[in-house]
């Protein structure tokens, strides 16, 4: 089956939302799994086997109502619009959208769609692995500079790991604080 264009992508996701579409996937894969799990885990690559081998629509479906093994799984895809909608989805967190940031082969996108969202911007982790990430835009990582402590912002300075000019907008931000003597 071709992959869905925009407008089928668009009217599949609104299906999805409304609870009207025909797709089925596994219940297991939409449900969060309790706390403590009461039966022993099922081994990961049997999710991952399972998940490789759906179509572009079930996958956009668990995409969007997926559980978090399942969105762990998706938002590596090498499907760009699958990763886009794994960060649509109501229970993505900001705790995975950091885990996302420090994720130095997240694509540039993820990264963008992440700082755009204000309830996602508020975790100090985020902004940090956002800042930190060398695939971040720089207008985006030099926006987030001083939203960080000043201990990060040092470490940050001296980092080989950063965009050039993050680490040396660091400096100047760790200059400009020094206390001049005369």
């Amino acid at each position: 089956m071709p992959d869905p264009n925009d407008a089928d992508v668009a009217a599949i996701a609104q299906a999805v939302e409304a609870g009207t579409d025909a797709i089925a996937v596994p219940e297991e894969m939409l449900a969060e799994p309790p706390a403590a799990p009461a039966a022993p885990p099922r081994p990961a690559g049997s999710l991952y086997a399972q998940i490789v081998t759906m179509s572009v629509h079930e996958k956009i479906k668990l995409a969007l109502r997926g559980n978090k093994d399942a969105r762990s799984i998706l938002i590596r895809d090498s499907n760009k619009l699958i990763r886009r909608l794994v960060l649509q989805n109501p229970r993505f967190t900001d705790v995975e959208a950091a885990a996302v940031g420090r994720n130095r082969s997240a694509d540039e996108e993820a990264l963008r769609v992440i700082s755009e969202r204000r309830e996602w911007m508020r975790n100090y982790q985020v902004r940090l692995a956002l800042a930190t990430n060398p695939k971040t835009p720089i207008p985006t990582a030099l926006r987030l500079l001083p939203t960080l402590g000043e201990r990060d912002v040092r470490q940050l300075a001296k980092s080989k790991n950063v965009p050039e000019h993050v680490a040396a907008q660091c400096r100047r931000m760790v200059f400009a604080k020094q206390p001049r003597g005369g």
